[in-house]
């Protein structure tokens, strides 16, 4: 996998051209039906925006990536990347699953509802401010919120994390 959320039908990279460009399919190449990296890489670039999955090995029970089918067999040691992520503020998540495994190796007792946040309260960047964990609905088409709705709460939290939409 080139990049983060690469399959045509998730609209992770649509919810983002619309929340920045408010262009659905500034990200997408419909001619040949896939996503165009090159722009997607300077756009995360640009924004200080960083993808990495929560756990480095995981094991399907069944043959879907349906978090209730995923066992996580290696969870991320999130300490260790976000120390090469010095100015990190916020670590975002989108799926129950990913969710749950980063409250449990940060020791997060609280886990935040679809569309809030919490202060992870021991953890800081290299500035001093205290990092927050922010949960957004998962982008894939299977999750039942319509697509204006997902948006929404994307721009709700890029603008809550001092970003420019």
């Amino acid at each position: 996998m080139d990049f983060y959320y690469p399959n045509f039908i998730n609209d992770h990279w649509r919810i983002e051209g619309e929340v920045f460009f408010n262009d659905r399919n500034y990200f997408v190449d419909t001619e040949n039906k896939r996503f165009r990296i090159d722009e997607i890489v300077d756009f995360c670039t640009a924004k200080g925006i960083a993808f990495y999955d929560t756990s480095t090995a995981v094991r399907r029970l069944k043959d879907n990536a349906s978090d209730k089918y995923l066992e996580v067999v290696e969870p991320t040691d999130i300490v260790a990347l976000l120390s090469k992520l010095p100015h990190c503020q916020t670590i975002v998540t989108t799926g129950e699953k990913a969710t749950e495994t980063i409250c449990a190796r940060l020791a997060v007792a609280e886990v935040p509802k679809v569309g809030t946040y919490i202060p992870i309260p021991h953890l800081r960047n290299d500035d001093g401010e205290q990092l927050s964990l922010y949960r957004l609905p998962s982008s894939s088409r299977a999750y039942p919120l319509s697509f204006d709705k997902k948006v929404e709460a994307y721009r709700k939290m890029f603008e809550w994390a001092g970003m420019e939409c």
